[in-house]
């Protein structure tokens, strides 16, 4: 190789990279590829030129990547040889999703979100609304069924702690998450509301029928009682590592990802559903995306139970299509949060809340736990 050659692949790799932090997107990285002379593809979750329809899946990384390429992505596209679908698992936050659509130059195609993402950011009108001409109401439940997203997965937030720890005793309720004398030792919450306003509620003996609408001032000065006793994660993959490098003994984190450190730790590091936070995570399309009625079809070609419960096995996302719960074998039941045992344990989330309220409740969450 010759020294511009070896210019020109270093250059190249400092672009992937920055396509991969989400610093560039997609168009700008095809653009500057092209300059430089260099193939644009760089694995799974950059960005491939593909001959046909090309679909941008935009998810939050880590293992969600590997599980999704092989029990979603592969899947569609060996059904539909002129698509490729590739993954950016950089996290497709609302921020970035209304800069996107706003600015016309759309990157992401279909969005992994939740509920209330879905309402919020429809109602800006940020999003396509979902054309369920093509995607199948009857594999959801109605509630799943929203204008702008519709159920892709359940998941919860609950409690993961060591299990070599507290002489076999085991955090159960919140209430003992914020015990520190009976369960010493360093804590994790999320840097982010999704399910720690309510956490700390129920810490505080709000009963789960009052938690809404959320007494932000009541939940924001529970926080502030353990904050010293909390590292405060921000993407899944740090959460997972807090625990598998025992940087923590307890953690609110969501179950996909505590099912995962389960597996990895050989349940060292367990979890339960009892007084979990459950959401509805969803598929959004930007407005404006560049794949249009083709993200539709792959989003219902992800209705397929047998695919969901793929999904399920590699990564701890529960099926939303009741017909796949059927389909989990038994051993993995204890850990899918839509099963009959763990279904009732569990607390839903009003996304309405969520969609209306959650842009002042982060921002004096984020100054608290800053």
């Amino acid at each position: 190789m010759t020294r511009i050659q070896t210019i020109h692949e270093d250059k190249a790799e400092l672009l992937r990279e920055e396509f991969a932090r989400g610093h560039i997107d997609r168009r700008h990285f095809m653009r500057l590829s092209a300059l430089l002379g260099v193939t644009a593809a760089a694995g799974s979750s950059a960005p491939a030129l593909a001959a046909g329809t090309e679909i941008v899946l935009a998810n939050a990384g880590g293992d969600s990547v590997r599980g999704f390429e092989q029990a979603l992505t592969m899947p569609f596209m060996k059904d539909n040889p002129n698509i490729k679908v590739v993954i950016d698992g950089t996290q497709p936050n609302s921020a970035r999703i209304k800069a996107m659509v706003q600015a016309g130059d759309v990157s992401w195609d279909v969005c992994d979100r939740n509920l209330p993402a879905s309402i919020e950011l429809g109602q800006q009108g940020l999003l396509e609304e979902i054309d369920y001409t093509i995607v199948d109401k009857s594999k959801l439940r109605p509630a799943h069924t929203g204008r702008w997203g519709c159920g892709e997965y359940l998941y919860a937030n609950v409690i993961a702690y060591q299990t070599d720890l507290f002489d076999g005793r085991k955090p159960m309720t919140w209430k003992d998450f914020w015990n520190v004398k009976d369960f010493p030792g360093k804590r994790a919450l999320r840097k982010h509301i999704d399910g720690q306003l309510e956490a700390a509620l129920l810490a505080d003996g709000v009963e789960p029928q009052n938690l809404y609408p959320i007494d932000l001032k009541r939940a924001l000065d529970k926080i502030k009682e353990i904050k010293p006793h909390c590292i405060f994660w921000e993407t899944g993959s740090e959460a997972q590592q807090l625990l598998r490098d025992r940087e923590v003994v307890m953690e609110n984190i969501w179950n996909h990802r505590a099912a995962i450190t389960r597996r990895d730790t050989n349940k060292r590091v367990d979890f339960h559903f009892n007084q979990g936070l459950a959401w509805v995570a969803a598929w959004i399309v930007p407005k404006g995306n560049k794949a249009g009625k083709e993200v539709f079809r792959f989003i219902a070609s992800t209705q397929d139970p047998a695919r969901q419960v793929e999904l399920f096995k590699l990564v701890g996302n529960g099926p939303i299509n009741p017909a796949a719960s059927a389909l989990i074998p038994e051993d993995l039941r204890v850990i899918d949060p839509g099963s009959p045992s763990n279904f009732p344990l569990q607390i839903q989330v009003d996304a309405q809340w969520y969609a209306d309220n959650s842009a002042l409740a982060l921002t004096r969450y984020i100054e608290t736990v800053s």
